[in-house]
């Protein structure tokens, strides 16, 4: 297996950017990919760090791809860098032109945790035609409802990174950061893009979570939510990557 860690000037954000890849020892190419996300607390390094990710490319023969996009909650920023457009445009097209990828849309998946469950539901709802299936594992899916709880909490440590995010209002409504409105959008065009969403029973973003679950289930999207004992850790993201791509393997969509 290859372990590799590549420095990109993404041209979208102005910066060097990290990016870890995996390339597993019997894949053949072209590859299928996973472009794995991180949360807000992380880089690009995280998953290989606190999880068997590498053992898992081995096993699913997957090229993991995990960029580093710092506290952008994948967004282009009011504020800040273009991390949407380089995720949705400028790190696909770099890790094809350096690396044998497969283009094909049933080859690529996108997952992630917390932030970067956000950033993968929201790639994939914005861009349903490009994956072969998205997952969030503990994803801070709604950002008015996760805004409104971090002024429950009193949490102003974060409030200057969310208006450098999404501007001063922090208003979302009907943008490609709205999760609920792309998600009737997927559903009205009738692309069946299959979800998987995650979420401990005792994760504080829980209540979301739930808010995403009822209205994802009145669509006719392949979804599937799945929960359990868990909380916002590194030890229950690890069994939901583990269970996630063993759904995908036994549904064939691996």
């Amino acid at each position: 297996m290859a372990l590799i860690h590549m420095t990109v000037h993404a041209t979208t954000i102005g910066k060097q950017i990290g990016i870890q890849l995996i390339v597993p020892d019997h894949a053949t190419p072209p590859y299928r990919t996973l472009y794995l996300f991180h949360g807000w607390s992380d880089n690009e390094t995280a998953w290989l760090r606190n999880t068997n990710v590498e053992q898992l490319a081995n096993q699913y023969n997957l090229v993991i791809c995990m960029p580093d996009v710092g506290l952008s909650y994948y967004n282009d920023m009011t504020y800040g860098g273009n991390y949407y457009s380089f995720i949705q445009d400028e790190l696909p097209t770099t890790m094809e032109k350096h690396f044998s990828l497969s283009r094909k849309s049933e080859h690529r998946y996108v997952a992630g945790l917390s932030m970067g469950g956000f950033g993968a539901f929201k790639l994939a709802l914005n861009e349903p035609e490009r994956f072969r299936a998205a997952a969030s594992f503990s994803g801070a899916l709604l950002i008015e409802e996760l805004v409104t709880l971090q002024e429950k909490n009193q949490d102003t440590e974060r409030k200057p990174y969310m208006q450098a995010i999404f501007g001063l209002e922090q208003n979302v409504t009907q943008t490609k950061n709205d999760l609920l409105y792309k998600l009737d959008q997927v559903d009205k065009q009738a692309i069946p893009l299959p979800l998987f969403q995650y979420c401990g029973t005792e994760d504080f973003l829980y209540p979301i979570n739930q808010t995403f679950r009822q209205q994802a289930e009145m669509t006719s999207l392949p979804y599937q939510y799945i929960e359990g004992p868990g909380d916002h850790t590194w030890a229950y993201w690890n069994d939901c990557l583990t269970d996630w791509l063993k759904r995908l393997d036994d549904l064939e969509l691996l």
